[in-house]
């Protein structure tokens, strides 16, 4: 009895010790209960971003945090190293290309990229990927200008087209939209059969390559457009280069973007070079007229005459004057002068036709002379006495006799194939007509191959 009573006094005290250690428990595990409800309804809110954007750029750009007019450290955060700019751009449209002015205009997207580490801030794990501004004076800006830019404008329809990216590491980006008006130096030699590089160069103003260096962007840097069209030339390729320049102030960083481009040829074959053929063949028809035909002969060769030298003109008004000779110079000449060629020939023909026709009246009155001297001596004949007569019979025939032994030992002359074609042109100026006809034709056809071949194989080896 007494061990049972033991036993169950031992059992109360375990229950009332189990009680006491049981509440702070229960209370821990109700405070880890009540911890993750909160923490639950947190992450389920919604976090303003907008707001936080805002507390970021004011504490990083607020007035006394920021000076837009110091640049960026260097490298590791250096100011003796120079702050590299990575530049690339994008080609939307290339408008023109103006012979005559030199110029040639075009629309692109700019990009900058650089590292300021004053700009750095916290992403909130991640959620926030960069901040997005479109005042480009709140930041330092490089200071970079297009040398070789005539004009130039931004678009601000509808709003102004550039904005401004930092990133959480401090990288900025720089993006704009510009329309330019460069200058492009042509030699114009092979016109129209020639290729024109034109150049697009960027450059630092007042920053020296101590300070400020332009980079490339490593990996396709300058992108275009599909399909780019132009009207009179084809954009074959595009090389980007460096073109640092020193100066009496110093050596300060350029980059530049060579286009090459060629002219399409169908326009002016189409638009010269047919119509002056054309004109050049017109002006043979009077080879084939009658050279009686003085109206005609004569209104045909001043009609193409005038046409090709207004053509020649019209052409040459599209072009600036250069000190040098161009392919289309070479080619407008020669049809010019095979045209005014053509029209000195029926001079040449009409005075030829008057010889032949004074010739022939010098000979028919030379045959009525004969032919009145020797009625003259045959009337003398019958009026002398017989034995005059019977004495001078003998001197005659041995005259003849003479002439037949002469003629027996005479060779006949040789005739070729083209005396024998020419003499069924009894007069000369048929015969330079018809000598015309071949010889107009073969030489301009000779002409062609020469410029042709010419200047194609020129354009070739420029070309490699």
């Amino acid at each position: 009895m007494a061990r049972v009573k033991l036993f169950s006094k031992f059992r109360q005290e375990f229950k009332r010790e189990r009680m006491d250690y049981s509440r702070p428990i229960c209370a821990l595990l109700a405070l880890v209960v009540f911890y993750l409800s909160h923490l639950a309804q947190c992450t389920n809110a919604k976090i303003n971003f907008r707001e936080k954007e805002k507390q970021i750029l004011d504490q990083i750009l607020g007035p006394g945090r920021y000076d837009a007019r110091i640049r960026p450290s260097g490298i590791n955060g250096t100011g003796d190293a120079p702050t590299f700019v990575h530049v690339n751009m994008f080609l939307r449209s290339i408008s023109k290309i103006d012979d005559y002015k030199m110029e040639y205009s075009v629309q692109l997207t700019f990009r900058e990229q650089w590292l300021d580490e004053r700009l750095k801030f916290n992403n909130l794990g991640g959620r926030l990927k960069y901040l997005t501004l479109t005042e480009a004076n709140r930041v330092w800006m490089p200071d970079l200008f297009f040398s070789n830019e005539k004009e130039g404008h931004f678009h601000n329809i509808i709003m102004p087209n550039v904005y401004i990216r930092i990133f959480p590491n401090g990288n900025v980006l720089y993006s704009i939209r510009i329309s330019l008006t460069l200058s492009c130096p042509m030699n114009l030699k092979l016109y129209p059969l020639d290729k024109q590089t034109c150049s697009l160069r960027m450059a630092s103003y007042g920053w020296t390559t101590d300070d400020l260096v332009f980079l490339w962007k490593e990996g396709d840097p300058v992108q275009v457009v599909k399909n780019l069209h132009l009207p009179r030339f084809t954009l074959e390729k595009f090389l980007t280069d460096y073109c640092n320049s020193k100066t009496n102030t110093g050596e300060y960083s350029c980059l530049k973007v060579d286009l090459l481009f060629k002219r399409e040829f169908s326009y002016y074959l189409i638009q010269i070079y047919i119509p002056c053929c054309m004109l050049v063949i017109v002006s043979w028809v009077s080879f084939w007229l009658d050279q009686g035909a003085v109206p005609a002969r004569v209104s045909l060769g001043v009609t193409t005459l005038l046409t090709m030298a207004t053509q020649s003109s019209g052409i040459n008004a599209s072009l600036p004057p250069v000190s040098y000779t161009k392919a289309i110079d070479v080619w407008t000449g020669v049809c010019l002068t095979f045209v005014f060629g053509a029209l000195l020939e029926f001079a040449l023909v009409n005075y030829a036709s008057r010889s032949d026709m004074h010739r022939e009246n010098m000979k028919k009155t030379r045959r009525e002379m004969e032919a009145a001297a020797s009625m003259d001596a045959a009337s003398d004949l019958l009026d002398t006495d017989s034995n005059t007569t019977f004495a001078m019979k003998p001197l005659m025939r041995g005259t003849n006799d003479k002439m037949r032994q002469c003629e027996i030992h005479m060779t006949p002359p040789k005739k070729n194939c083209c005396r024998i074609w020419m003499s069924k042109f009894p007069t000369r100026s048929k015969r330079i007509d018809v000598i015309s006809r071949i010889t107009f034709p073969l030489v301009f056809a000779l002409f062609n191959l020469a410029y042709w071949s010419t200047y194609l194989f020129r354009d070739e080896e420029e070309q490699k």
